[in-house]
């Protein structure tokens, strides 16, 4: 069930997005070369405490996963698309690292993520990640009122498919609330006009997810979460929380 929420429900979203924008900012300015995924975990779970927010991932078990997911970051790195697990490993120079976040506030939740070189990397990782973010622009440019489901995943995978990149099948984003994942589902590929109408109240995570083979395969790694590419080639994602207003499309997960 779809659920639209309130100018007041709006309001307390925006306050974890804000938090997640912040944490977002923070990791990616410490994701280095010789730091170590759990070390970029724990900075986020510091400043989840520090701002009397709750992590939207730490524990969280759908039906798919064989354990609750133990971490409050996902961090994804070169192969991986999404849902990466923290652990020791240390980033590297010309690594790309996506990160995804989610906090909530007084049980509304905020969910982003962005895509980072560690250092210096090749263009090709940059154009990779560029492209998904400019699919994420075009998504969400695409949920104005009156719009529907289909123009946003279009549009999404016009900027993706133009470039020569693949789209995990079945992957996309999602309606958010008192819940993470909520209705409605948002592909990230569709057609023009078809699909739920989009209506102000409405809130969904737009999130764009590339990999750069071309392929669209993908496999589920044994820890039951981590979903990398079949043939080793890079991946990025980046992501939004948005709202639908009368004034068209408002980020949520703005800094």
């Amino acid at each position: 069930m779809v659920v639209l929420k309130t100018a007041s429900e709006l309001e307390t979203m925006r306050e974890a997005g804000r938090i997640v924008a912040q944490t977002l900012q923070a990791v990616r300015a410490a994701a280095q070369p010789g730091v170590t995924l759990l070390e970029l975990d724990e900075l986020a779970r510091t400043m989840l405490a520090e701002r009397g927010a709750k992590s939207s991932f730490l524990h969280y078990h759908p039906s798919f996963a064989p354990v609750p997911y133990p971490a409050v970051l996902c961090l994804s790195v070169n192969d991986a698309i999404v849902h990466g697990i923290p652990d020791r490993r240390r980033l590297e120079e010309g690594d790309l690292l996506s990160i995804d976040f989610g906090a909530h506030v007084h049980g509304y939740h905020g969910d982003a993520a962005v895509t980072v070189g560690i250092g210096a990397v090749d263009a090709a990782a940059q154009k990779l990640s560029d492209t998904c973010a400019e699919a994420l622009a075009a998504g969400i440019a695409a949920a104005t009122p009156g719009a529907r489901i289909g123009d946003i995943g279009h549009a999404v995978q016009s900027v993706c498919r133009a470039a020569g990149y693949g789209m995990p099948t079945g992957y996309g984003g999602h309606g958010v609330g008192t819940a993470m994942h909520e209705d409605p589902h948002v592909p990230n590929e569709g057609r023009p006009g078809r699909g739920l109408s989009l209506r102000p109240g409405l809130v969904i995570a737009i999130e764009p997810m590339v990999i750069e083979s071309g392929s669209d395969r993908h496999r589920l790694l044994i820890d039951g979460w981590t979903v990398s590419t079949v043939d080793g080639s890079r991946a990025a994602h980046w992501e939004h929380t948005i709202a639908v207003t009368d004034d068209g499309p408002v980020i949520l997960t703005a800094p």
